[in-house]
């Protein structure tokens, strides 16, 4: 599907001929793949940040020290359940096609480094440090591998912005850690939200004036005789 802007004169249009708004639709499929992304990295692992705006993926090699960051990816949060699902059905079509994925033994889970002490043991390059920002996922696969084509939907074309290789027994780590990141930002973001709440409740009830006590009703009058 092609991307064309409203013309002057079409809805979407303000009266400046110099101002041009409009709906975009993309097709993903047909994104550009430049140069310098179509050879794609290898990764061994992968790292999930959840950010106060954005989720950050920080896909590493881990064959030698000190561990490096690859490539990393920035997503706002808006496009993470998208990612989610797309890693879901990819790995639902891969156990369809080739069978169970491989299991990698599980990591110690007793002595976890903190993720500070993590990035003081990791190689992050320069190049890498502000990341690579997509807003879309395409995911394919082989009986070896899964490849993922991060992009961007803006106008006038998509164009892949990363491209990131894993080995198909990754995949299931990376699903886990995406869905556990996401979800611990879900219930933080609620929790935060009815705190809030709870804190203008009370400064309303400090700023509304006390009432005064309604008035005694009157004393009986005496019986007469």
């Amino acid at each position: 599907m092609s991307d064309v802007p409203n013309t002057p004169g079409n809805p979407g249009n303000s009266n400046d001929p110099g101002f041009i708004t409009g709906e975009l639709r993309h097709s993903a499929v047909s994104a550009r793949v430049p140069e310098h992304v179509a050879l794609g990295v290898f990764s061994t692992g992968a790292i999930v940040i959840a950010g106060g705006t954005e989720f950050i993926l920080d896909f590493l090699v881990r064959m030698s020290r000190p561990h490096q960051v690859v490539a990393r990816v920035i997503l706002p949060h808006a496009v993470v359940p998208q990612v989610i699902h797309a890693l879901r059905d990819n790995v639902a079509r891969y156990t369809e096609s080739f069978g169970a994925i491989p299991e990698l033994p599980k990591p110690d889970t007793q002595s976890r480094p903190s993720i500070q002490e993590i990035y003081d043991d990791l190689k992050l390059p320069d190049e890498v440090l502000s990341g690579t920002y997509a807003n879309g996922v395409m995911i394919g696969h082989t009986p070896a591998e899964f490849c993922f084509d991060f992009f961007t939907n803006f106008f006038p074309r998509s164009a892949v912005s990363c491209r990131i290789y894993l080995s198909a027994p990754q995949v299931p780590r990376l699903l886990d850690a995406v869905t556990r990141t996401y979800n611990d930002h879900q219930r933080r973001v609620a929790a935060a939200q009815a705190q809030q709440h709870q804190q203008q409740q009370q400064q309303q009830q400090q700023i509304q004036p006390q009432q005064p006590p309604p008035p005694a009703p009157p004393a009986p009058e005496p019986p007469h005789s």
